[in-house]
């Protein structure tokens, strides 16, 4: 379970090179590069930069094409999707709309549709929807590639890029729909995140760290994230320093009265989770691992809180099921 977890790995078969002399993943999606090298021409698979795997002629809508080198100093959306997902096609309206708020506003932001249909005709016909650019569906290869390099297990997937081809961020799809006005582009990852409907599929991604305070007392959810966020930023800026992902997500959560129980993505995580009904009440929630580790105090400090990472990181807590 801790290898699982530690490479993210949702579906099976799954095949991940690592290597073995830094630890660090060379890539995610081994299939792939079984599939698409299997003379090992190209190994050892490491990750290429954006502009070299994109690299080529990208459709414009009415027929035209443009070379990727006209993404150069944007903002790049790498958006993987198919028609025949509804998930998909519920995500590309709001997505439409996002990226004519941005070009809108003066920003440099492209992006760059990655086909999973099942035909070109479902590809035209989707495409045909989208304001952006698009990777030519016969180009199987290079779509291909795209999906090694950024580990690609599952659809709707939007990868964020800064002006130099670095990644943002993953979480493309929560950040446009939590931010329809697009006032935090280009979406940073944020210390910690107001537990959400259209965030809380994160919880599935690896241990989060969720802290949980009653949203009747006013000022609590700020004064909450107040007190978690430092602990938070410390432990991004450790793990960026080490080109690392961040080991544990931060969220808060309100708790509000019994009666709103079906509405409230609080109280569905209590229920899911038979976490007790105090708050605060300090936890760490690890879906895939169905694991929970609860520390139920009055007061709930920064202390508190760091030890409870600390000891978490360093596999000293026991944990209870889900």
């Amino acid at each position: 379970m801790k290898l699982w977890n530690k490479y993210k790995v949702t579906s099976i078969p799954s095949l991940v090179f690592v290597d073995a002399a830094t630890g660090k993943v060379v890539c995610r999606n081994g299939l792939l590069v079984v599939r698409d090298d299997p003379k090992g021409l190209e190994f050892p698979w490491g990750p290429k930069p954006f502009a070299e795997v994109v690299a080529g002629p990208l459709l414009r809508n009415g027929g035209q094409t443009t070379d990727s080198s006209s993404l150069e100093g944007s903002y790049v959306g790498v958006y993987f999707s198919a028609h025949w997902c509804p998930p998909c096609r519920s995500l590309t309206r709001v997505l439409v709309e996002s990226y004519r708020t941005v070009k809108e506003s003066g920003q440099k932001f492209e992006i760059v549709f990655v086909s999973a249909d099942r035909s070109e005709e479902s590809f035209k016909q989707y495409f045909s929807e989208m304001p952006w650019v698009a990777v030519p569906y016969s180009d199987e290869g290079r779509r291909s590639r795209l999906n090694r390099l950024y580990g690609i297990q599952g659809i709707p997937t939007l990868i964020l890029l800064d002006t130099e081809g670095h990644m943002i961020t993953r979480q493309g799809r929560v950040e446009v729909l939590n931010d329809p006005e697009c006032r935090l582009f280009p979406w940073h990852p944020r210390p910690v995140l107001e537990l959400s409907e259209s965030n809380a599929v994160q919880l599935n991604e690896g241990p989060c760290l969720v802290l949980f305070v009653d949203a009747e007392e006013e000022g609590e959810l700020e004064a909450a994230k107040g007190l978690i966020q430092p602990i938070s930023e410390k432990l991004m800026a450790k793990h960026k320093a080490k080109e690392e992902e961040m080991p544990l997500l931060f969220f808060v959560a309100g708790e509000v009265g019994r009666q709103d129980a079906e509405d409230d993505m609080s109280d569905s995580l209590r229920d899911y989770t038979n976490l007790p009904e105090a708050a605060p009440l300090l936890t760490i929630l690890d879906m895939s691992a169905r694991a929970k580790y609860v520390r139920d105090v009055e007061e709930i400090t920064p202390a508190i809180v760091e030890e409870f990472v600390s000891d978490f990181l360093a596999e000293k807590l026991k944990p209870e099921p889900i």
